[in-house]
């Protein structure tokens, strides 16, 4: 009898083991998404250069406005007020006689008018060509300090500002190459404007 007592039990318990549980409702998890402060922006330039040097035929100072062409940015973003920025531009599209090359790093401190907008400066250094149509050497190709600044837009408005964006954005500024640098005192400064993807 008492062996027929313990079978039963021995059932019951497997039983319940097996319906333990079973109408237990699954525990939610929430996902975390994981945002990398990394960024990069395409855009086109109009670049403004000038020059004393007698690029025309005489010593006055010669002006190109028409100086189009395009800029790579990439960056990141420490925090939400200060990141670095690498940034390449050519002017290739369209010009009057002078080309813009320019390369370099800056350090780019901003500051958030909302979650969606902010402004930026930049202050770096880097290499600077400016080559010229009617000359066999270039007007200037030298290594030097920039600075600039502008304003970005954030089409994701509300997802964070600075290291914690996300998604598409816009973006206008413009950069001091150069001024009166060489000796022929050449001036380049460049307005940029184009997209960017925060990671």
């Amino acid at each position: 009898m008492k062996k027929i007592q313990m079978i039963a039990l021995a059932a019951l318990a497997s039983v319940a083991v097996l319906h333990a549980g079973k109408n237990a409702e699954p525990a939610d998890t929430p996902v975390i998404p994981v945002t990398v402060p990394f960024y990069i922006g395409v855009g086109g330039i109009m670049g403004m250069v000038s020059t004393s040097c007698p690029c025309a035929g005489d010593a006055k100072r010669q002006y190109d406005t028409t100086n189009f062409g395009g800029l790579l940015r990439v960056g990141y973003d420490f925090n939400p007020w200060f990141g670095v920025e690498a940034r390449f531009l050519r002017s290739e599209l369209s010009k009057n006689f002078a080309t813009t090359t320019h390369y370099g790093l800056y350090a780019k401190p901003q500051v958030h008018i909302t979650d969606a907008m902010n402004v930026y400066g930049l202050i770096g250094y880097g290499h600077t060509r400016i080559d010229c149509d009617l000359r066999d050497e270039p007007l200037y190709d030298d290594n030097g300090w920039s600075f600039g600044g502008g304003i970005e837009y954030d089409f994701a408005s509300g997802d964070g500002q600075g290291d914690a964006e996300e998604g598409w954005g816009a973006f206008v500024d413009y950069q001091n190459l150069l001024h009166d640098k060489g000796d022929n005192l050449v001036r380049s400064n460049v307005i940029s404007a184009g997209i960017t993807y925060d990671f």
